[in-house]
């Protein structure tokens, strides 16, 4: 596949033309930055509070109140996992990986946020430690935790493939909202949004700039942590993929379970925080 039409004329200015130098969208030095400081002496005293497992190939779900943290866990082996956020309290709210994306980077760490939805645009989680912090970008461009990919769908999946595939984490994720709301899984469907891919490592190809993935260089132990700006639910999706090293929506892929692990602070250490209202701004007709 080209990455351009070569049947195109090249116009005479071409090399003028690209040279222009990038501009950054959103500049954020106006964005006030999370205090590390607060919550890594938060973290140091939290004690754990509950545990959710997510089977291979399966999803569940999960409620963080605000101020507390919870850590998404590889226990047994190499596995990718697809996270949805919604405000506990009105799953009209919920995460936003194009805003946050565009404030941050294509793939997040320590100190970047999980931003919600407009109208309410404000952060529902701060990334509070990453056990694969060292990974950086790889000599392909791959990064680790993403929110360039929307997730395995099976809609994609009969589009390239022609099959059926039921372990998708757009239906992993489908599943298990509908079997914590108690709803139809075609109320629940329109709630589930584009995720966070943590662990998974991904880029773009340089000479085709496609999407591409690679295998997840998480290991047993591993984990990435959040604190909870606004009481959340959250659903994860094992994927089919595994570690993502080869295919996804695939019962060949070696898959292990994932573990969700929620943690009390003590309170009293978080009473400068800053808890997020939803956004001011008031459209105008």
């Amino acid at each position: 596949m080209s990455p351009f039409n070569a049947n195109i004329p090249v116009p005479a200015d071409a090399a003028a033309r690209r040279a222009v130098k990038p501009v950054v969208c959103y500049p954020v030095e106006s964005l006030k930055a999370p205090d590390m400081g607060i919550l890594e002496r938060a973290r140091a005293v939290m004690e754990k509070v509950g545990e959710v497992i997510v089977p291979p190939r399966e999803g569940n779900t999960f409620e963080v109140p605000k101020g507390h943290f919870f850590r998404i866990v590889s226990i047994e082996g190499p596995q990718v996992g697809d996270l949805n956020l919604w405000n506990a309290n009105d799953l009209s709210e919920r995460f936003f990986s194009g805003k946050t994306r565009a404030l941050h980077a294509t793939h997040v760490t320590t100190g970047n946020r999980l931003w919600s939805n407009l109208p309410s645009l404000r952060p529902m989680a701060t990334i509070s430690h990453d056990t694969l912090g060292w990974y950086g970008f790889d000599e392909f461009g791959g990064g680790v935790h993403d929110v360039i990919g929307t997730r395995c769908d099976p809609y994609t999946n009969r589009l390239l493939s022609g099959g059926d595939y039921h372990h998708c984490c757009h239906s992993n994720l489908c599943r298990a909202l509908a079997h914590h709301t108690g709803s139809d899984i075609k109320v629940a469907e329109p709630h589930v949004h584009d995720v966070l891919n943590v662990f998974m490592c991904t880029g773009f190809t340089r000479d085709t700039q496609q999407y591409f993935m690679k295998a997840s260089p998480v290991r047993p132990g591993d984990f990435l942590e959040m604190f909870a700006e606004i009481d959340l639910l959250g659903a994860l999706s094992a994927c089919p993929g595994g570690d993502c090293s080869a295919s996804h929506s695939s019962d060949v892929a070696k898959c292990y379970p994932l573990k969700v692990e929620i943690y009390r602070p003590d309170m009293a250490l978080l009473a400068d925080w800053p808890f997020p209202e939803r956004n001011g701004y008031q459209l105008q007709d």
